[in-house]
């Protein structure tokens, strides 16, 4: 609270000296979208309004940012919801069952039917099941729909889109925390109409995850450790990929340490992982198998961690490019974007807590097999499509935002009328 301004006036030095009216402080000459010096972006959107309370400048501002990735993310929407609408022409099929496939299919089971006690048996290997699906996303569906009373497949759609929603948010926040305003709407955009932004309208996780994620780099360059951490268990506990978010919290907490004898940030590395241990420890109990998890995701999905993944890729795809399969261009044409994004993320003046989870998410999508660098787990290392966007402008911009839109269309179509690219 600031002392009644007929009591006494501040000294240059910030101290009381005399009473009498208040002295009036010269005005701040920084223009509102540059963040003064010395302040980093506490308050990345500047000042707000001169002349107003504080309050009322804290919800202009607060109204004026908010509006520019929503904006955003309504576009990219409309697109993605119109591509829909025109593959159920095509297919004849509703929106409904256009959405309900894939891992929304899973996702959908999942919150329906909870996870087996006994991993199921095909050919002597694990079968399908909803074990290999993270438990969060699925159980929101589920308490949405018996709170709501909507069905499971309409709880899952209103999820996913309003997380979709906040993860731009999250994206914009921590972008302007470090560039200027032009460069967030940039990225947030690159990231709405990335390709792999099409699960965002279907019954899938990534919006939850990315909304967890970006708001917990957000809180590790703010120094927030315990908000860092909380986020890191519900990413963790919605999707594997969520642990490369430890190597952030990992080394956000060293620097703390050596620099200023934190030791309060070790909270954010030791609460991040707990929500992957905790499923696996449920799991255990739950079908008496320590590696129910992993034993479905290599019987059912043949997935499982590869280091030469990524050069079989590149060697497959170089040896006969007109020989190989939808699939395998894929792959490649990720795997390509992926290493360029990286370098540029490397290069640019992208904090370390959100370059870190960019890179270390991209490096387990590489060496994962047979998953490697589709879309949408490109889209997951959200960090390295935000570098690409903040780096381009003018035409080269307009050009790669443009490319992007349209394989997103192409991607949300062919992947709700096809079931020959897992996408």
């Amino acid at each position: 609270m600031s002392p009644d301004p007929t009591l006494a006036e501040q000294d240059p030095a910030g101290g009381l000296t005399r009473s009498g009216p208040a002295v009036q402080a010269p005005p701040d000459p920084s223009p509102p979208d540059v963040p003064r010096a010395g302040t980093g972006s506490e308050h990345p959107l500047g000042d707000g309004l001169p002349g107003t309370p504080d309050p009322v400048r804290r919800t202009a501002s607060r109204a004026r940012w908010v509006l520019r990735p929503v904006v955003i993310y309504a576009v990219s929407r409309a697109v993605a919801l119109a591509t829909l609408a025109v593959s159920g022409v095509v297919t004849h099929r509703s929106i409904a069952r256009e959405v309900s496939r894939w891992d929304s299919l899973w996702f959908l089971r999942a919150a329906a039917h909870g996870w087996p006690a006994r991993l199921p048996l095909h050919d002597g290997h694990v079968a399908y099941n909803t074990t290999a699906f993270f438990p969060l996303f699925p159980l929101t569906i589920r308490w949405m729909s018996q709170l709501t009373g909507l069905s499971l497949l309409a709880s899952g759609m209103i999820i996913s889109e309003v997380a979709g929603l906040t993860a731009m948010i999250g994206v914009w926040l921590v972008v302007r925390h470090y560039a200027d305003q032009s460069s967030a709407d940039r990225a947030t955009l690159l990231v709405a109409v990335f390709p792999g932004s099409f699960v965002l309208s279907l019954v899938y996780s990534e919006g939850l995850v990315i909304t967890f994620l970006a708001f917990g780099i957000l809180a590790l360059m703010r120094r927030n450790w315990l908000a860092a951490g909380i986020l890191g268990l519900l990413a963790t506990a919605t999707s594997p990929v969520a642990l490369a978010f430890e190597v952030s919290c990992l080394w956000c907490a060293y620097r703390a340490i050596a620099d200023d004898r934190d030791w309060r940030s070790l909270a954010a590395p030791v609460l991040a992982p707990l929500g992957f241990v905790a499923y696996q420890v449920w799991l255990w109990r739950h079908t008496g198998n320590l590696s129910a998890w992993r034993d479905t995701e290599r019987g059912a999905w043949h997935s499982y961690p590869s280091l030469l993944y990524p050069v079989h890729i590149v060697t497959v795809f170089l040896r006969d490019p007109i020989a190989t399969t939808k699939t395998g261009d894929i792959l490649f044409v990720g795997t390509v974007f992926t290493v360029v994004a990286a370098v540029v993320a490397i290069r640019s003046r992208m904090p370390m807590p959100a370059r870190l989870y960019g890179l270390s998410a991209a490096a387990m999508g590489l060496v994962s097999a047979p998953i490697g660098m589709r879309p949408r787990f490109i889209f997951l290392a959200f960090p390295l499509i935000m570098a690409v966007g903040i780096e381009l402008k003018g035409r080269a911009y307009a050009a790669v935002v443009t490319l992007s839109a349209v394989l997103m269309v192409v991607a949300m179509a062919y992947s709700v009328t096809s079931f020959r690219v897992f996408p």
